[in-house]
């Protein structure tokens, strides 16, 4: 006889996550404006404030993929609820990762923003997971969701793509200090591993289509 985890959750249950949620993040952003002002970054603080806006963004991803395997593992369907909050603050340290770069590297200059993600790889694939996590933070939105049908699915499963490339630009970004880039790509392919089946069923129908063109 197994026994199955049941871990039973209910709405206001929901609604007392999504503060966690809210009141974690604000935490750590007020901590981001005390290091800054208070020159807690030490010698380099546009590199203190890259890691510290880039990191929180991949772990907020990563927390995020985690959301699917935990309700599935407790049978506790209402999980997924917080998933979209946590995307959202994916995106909100990506934008400020962006952000800091563009302003404290790159003084605005818009050509060599370009210039530069095209010129250098890591800032390549660092891009293209910042578009993903743009297209499925603006098509996050119930309304969105039903108008776009089962193309809202399939275009929310890049973010294994995003998941992929993420740790990917960190590990290509550091001059030294490997080992924490490499266990956020053992992390990742870990929670990738868990959608091995829908990835697959993604590769081969691509690879049928293209047989068939």
């Amino acid at each position: 006889m197994t026994t199955q985890w049941r871990l039973q959750i209910t709405p206001r249950q929901v609604f007392w996550l999504k503060v966690l949620i809210h009141g974690v993040s604000l935490l750590f952003i007020a901590q981001l404006v005390y290091l800054t002002l208070s020159g807690g970054f030490g010698a380099d603080p546009v590199q203190g404030i890259s890691h510290f806006t880039g990191k929180s963004a991949l772990n907020t991803l990563l927390l995020t993929l985690c959301i699917s395997p935990l309700a599935k593992l407790l049978k506790a369907g209402m999980l997924v609820r917080v998933r979209r909050l946590l995307g959202l603050y994916c995106f909100f340290w990506a934008v400020l990762h962006l952000a800091g770069y563009v302003a404290l590297d790159l003084n605005f200059n818009g050509s060599l923003v370009l210039e530069e993600i095209a010129s250098r790889p890591y800032l390549t694939v660092g891009a293209v997971s910042w578009v993903i996590l743009f297209a499925l933070a603006v098509t996050s939105t119930q309304g969105l969701q039903r108008r776009m049908g089962k193309h809202w699915q399939k275009l929310h499963r890049w973010v294994y793509l995003a998941t992929l490339l993420a740790p990917i630009h960190y590990i290509w970004s550091v001059k030294s200090g490997l080992i924490e880039p490499i266990i956020y790509i053992g992390i990742s392919i870990g929670l990738l591993a868990f959608r091995y089946k829908t990835l697959a069923r993604g590769i081969t129908a691509r690879f049928n289509l293209l047989r068939v063109k």
